[in-house]
């Protein structure tokens, strides 16, 4: 049956072939009636033509498909609609993977061919002024809702068109949510929460989708509603509920390879905009030397993540990124700068079960060499997160600026 029915969609997108460049041209500029009203006679003269009995619901999922094709996300579509999932990869047209609970999963999905995959590229990146060509085979997008789009396209990839599609989530996990799901311990959710309030310069470090962002977000709740907050992201993905919130973006080159806006332009002009606390999304580039500066001159308080297989790594990356962004700074003089900037490193770990976890909260020791004390650390045997019971050095700046008290230290 299945086989039957995708044998009608594609005569049916077939027959509209002659039509499409039409469709494209006129796509979004009128009425959604008109389109649907264009594909139900050809799906009608198919139908009629070919002398096919169908059930009213297999006309229904038939022609949302097919109007899909042309004024949604084709096959895709009902995947960015379907809450469960997170991350959607078509690799090529014949496979689609989507991301469910932390875990991969083969759908059953395929596209028609390539030039239906090429075609939802152009409807994604035409109206944010992109363009993809053998010459630029890549690009970064972002759908409506605020959906994060990676493209790649040949020469590059040799399967066919990729569309890498993480959807935005408008379920936020708060603190409480995320001790609920086992991610973090009572007691180091309350110790990050005094961290927070006494203006800690926290990095929040971790491999790929292990949760940094979301956890980035429970961690910017405990900020005190009086102070003003500036976010700085590639693609917004932060979602804050606080009332003085300033959000910024950046901007990507035109066609014309100009009008870029940076993260590091970005955060330059936010020390301008009497900020509080300056939150960027993620550091990988040569804004970090801006980013430690501002901390280590008042600026206290500053949050941000990094991609790292550890905490002492997430150190030595940030030692390479502010030396990216300066050439004339000595490896000893950039140490000293993050060590006296940054306080506390919260590292994060996807498990294979797709669950993500702190796995490690960790001092930043003030001294010419990185080095790292572990104030929480997670416990292979129980699978939770324990004291260490290692007192740490800001300890009294917790107690008097927070109220924080441990038996743990």
């Amino acid at each position: 049956m299945a086989d039957r029915l995708k044998a009608i969609k594609e005569e049916v997108l077939a027959y509209l072939k002659i039509r499409e460049e039409e469709l494209r041209s006129n796509f979004g500029k009128e009425d959604r009636s008109v389109f649907q009203r264009t594909i139900e006679t050809a799906f009608k003269s198919v139908i009629k033509g070919n002398k096919i009995s169908l059930h009213r619901q297999e006309q229904e999922k038939l022609m949302e498909e097919i109007i899909a094709h042309f004024l949604g996300f084709g096959p895709i579509e009902q995947l960015l609609k379907d809450p469960t999932v997170t991350e959607i990869m078509v690799n090529g047209p014949r496979q689609v993977y989507v991301e469910r609970n932390g875990s991969l999963e083969l759908t059953d999905i395929t596209f028609y061919d390539e030039s239906q995959v090429s075609y939802l590229i152009e409807k994604i990146t035409a109206p944010i002024g992109r363009r993809i060509s053998e010459f630029e085979p890549f690009v970064d997008a972002r759908l409506s809702d605020g959906s994060r789009v990676n493209i790649v396209r040949s020469p590059v990839s040799t399967i066919g068109p990729l569309l890498t599609i993480r959807k935005f989530s408008y379920n936020v996990l708060g603190m409480e949510d995320l001790i609920k799901s086992g991610s973090i311990s009572d007691s180091a959710a309350e110790f990050l929460k005094a961290c927070v309030v006494s203006r800690l310069n926290i990095l929040i470090s971790g491999g790929a989708g292990s949760g940094k962002t979301t956890f980035l977000n429970a961690l910017i709740d405990f900020i005190p509603e009086n102070e003003r907050l500036i976010t700085i992201e590639d693609t917004r993905e932060l979602i804050v509920s606080r009332k003085h919130t300033v959000p910024m973006e950046t901007r990507p080159f035109n066609v014309e390879g100009k009008g870029e806006i940076s993260i590091r332009d970005l955060f330059k002009n936010a020390l301008h905009m009497r900020p509080d606390r300056i939150i960027v999304g993620e550091v990988r580039g040569g804004e970090v030397l801006d980013m430690i500066q501002a901390m280590n001159t008042g600026h206290e308080g500053s949050m941000t993540t990094l991609h790292s297989s550890s905490p002492l790594e997430a150190l030595d990356r940030l030692e390479i990124l502010v030396l990216m962004g300066s050439s004339n700074m000595s490896s000893e003089v950039a140490k000293r700068q993050i060590a006296g900037a940054v306080d506390l490193v919260v590292y994060l770990t996807r498990f294979s079960d797709g669950s993500r976890r702190v796995t490690q909260i960790s001092e930043v020791v003030k001294s010419k060499e990185f080095a790292i004390q572990d104030i929480f650390i997670f416990d292979d045997n129980s699978k939770s997160l324990k004291s260490s019971k290692v007192k740490p050095n800001f300890y009294n700046k917790l107690n008097k600026i927070s109220g924080y008290l441990s038996h743990d230290f």
